[in-house]
């Protein structure tokens, strides 16, 4: 059966191949750093594809992280991910990239009846959403202050940034995912089980749930008499 090519960059460039039947990660790459996706993602693609002699026009799909994530940084894959779906005829599916936390929590020993994922939002605040012990997201996405969370086990890099303001929600980060970013091969596998459930991916608005850092000049807001 044809692979799956999963794209996401809601934190930092990072991309997959994926066994559409196993979910087995065949290859992949994920960036260091969280500021060079326009640099980084389009060589990554390209050498993964040729290391294990895959076609892009053979592909069973894209599978693409929507975010939410800052506006530059997730905007590079979602283009990348539609362009290459145009130009090689396969599909893209669209799936929320805090998802990807969520199926690596699943993927733990103890998986807590209700948890939430949080991720860097910059700003002093965090992307998060609550999920059950099976993955089923139960509210969320939102971007808010870590003092305003859920009273819950916090995974993920955004339970990191703010400790007391967690505490002051009485919720906790767990220590072994502190360093955990979205990533693509979990993103993929959660998009190739939803799509075996049935779930229509085929939405790929970006989720920015805020507007972009850049604005406007105010001298070009003023009515022209």
């Amino acid at each position: 059966m044809p692979n799956y090519l999963s794209i996401d960059t809601s934190a930092h460039a990072s991309v997959a191949l994926i066994d559409s039947q196993t979910g087995a990660v065949l290859g992949e790459r994920t960036s260091p750093r969280g500021n060079d996706q326009t640099e980084t993602l389009a060589g990554f693609v390209r050498d993964l594809l040729a290391e294990h002699q895959q076609v892009g026009a053979e592909l069973a799909g894209i599978i693409v992280g929507v975010g939410p994530g800052p506006y530059t940084g997730l905007r590079v894959g979602l283009v990348a991910a539609r362009t290459f779906g145009f130009v090689w005829q396969v599909p893209v599916h669209g799936v929320m990239s805090l998802h990807a936390l969520a199926e690596r929590v699943l993927d733990t020993e103890h998986v807590p009846a209700e948890f939430v994922v949080a991720a860097d939002a910059r700003r002093k605040e965090v992307y998060w959403a609550k999920y059950d012990a099976s993955g089923e997201l139960l509210d969320g996405p939102h971007v808010a202050t870590a003092a305003t969370l859920p009273a819950l086990p916090v995974y993920g890099v955004g339970a990191s940034l703010y400790p007391e303001q967690l505490a002051e929600a009485g919720a906790h980060g767990v220590e072994e995912s502190l360093d955990w970013i979205a990533q693509a091969a979990e993103l993929g596998w959660r998009g190739i089980k939803d799509l075996a459930k049935g779930v229509d991916l085929s939405d790929t608005s970006p989720q920015y749930l805020r507007e972009s850092d850049a604005q406007v000049p105010a001298f070009m807001k003023k009515d022209k008499a």
